[in-house]
């Protein structure tokens, strides 16, 4: 449900909502899961090319920390 609600939300121009019932329904599948936050920061690292790890820098810049944006505040 929440899925077809976030492809709505997509396709008829709201992006950053869209975005945020992305992050609550990773939310309940981490819950339902068992899936701790640093699980899944371990997993996020481990996907990240090993290029840009060692380097530590995308463009120049620094790689922004996102997984604080996975926390879901109710």
């Amino acid at each position: 449900m929440l899925e077809e609600c976030r492809a709505a939300l997509d396709t008829n121009g709201n992006p950053k909502t869209a975005h945020l019932v992305s992050l609550a329904v990773l939310d309940i599948r981490m819950k339902l899961g068992g899936i701790g936050e640093d699980e899944l920061i371990v997993l996020c690292e481990a996907m990240i090319p090993s290029g840009l790890k060692a380097e530590g820098l995308r463009g120049g810049r620094p790689v922004p920390c996102q997984h604080a944006l996975l926390r879901l505040v109710t």
